[in-house]
């Protein structure tokens, strides 16, 4: 059986669309807490650049991940199913995908089914700590792309 290839345009497409948010996100690191907090236009499009971040990176790992020859029970059910096999294939390192990539898809299926108990203090402090994350992941893919077959890829 033939290994389905890698579709590179699709992923460049998604590495893009992260990085645009990220651009948006980054122009949000100047607000205080309290004028981010108090400015529901400003916390709205916060939340629709990080989840719209959060589901390029969980649509690339899931593309990826579609790749492998796994038996159904290897087959990621979640978002946190997504972190965790891409670290055990070494697309990311597993300590990333533990520490990090768990921690964000938790936190997009927070922000997409439990929106209202998100506090604009925590979207405040993920823009100002923590956008670094998405950038180490686009730079993990981007070797994945450079030279699919080290990790068992095609293109």
């Amino acid at each position: 059986m033939t290994q389905a290839l890698l579709n590179e345009t699709k992923i460049i497409t998604k590495l893009k669309e992260i990085e645009a948010d990220l651009n948006d996100l980054e122009k949000l690191k100047e607000f205080s807490q309290k004028e981010f907090s108090n400015n529901r236009i400003t916390l709205s499009a916060a939340e629709n650049f990080l989840r719209r971040a959060l589901e390029a990176v969980f649509d690339i790992g899931n593309h990826i991940l579609s790749r492998y020859s796994m038996r159904p029970s290897e087959q990621p059910k979640s978002y946190v199913d997504i972190a965790i096999i891409l670290g055990k294939k070494k697309i990311v390192s597993e300590k990333f995908a533990q520490e990090k990539l768990t921690k964000m898809a938790k936190f997009r299926n927070k922000l997409i089914h439990m929106y209202d108990v998100i506090e604009p203090e925590q979207i405040h402090q993920i823009i100002q700590d923590d956008l670094d994350d998405f950038e180490i992941f686009a730079r993990c893919i981007k070797k994945i792309l450079e030279n699919p077959k080290k990790y068992g890829l095609n293109i």
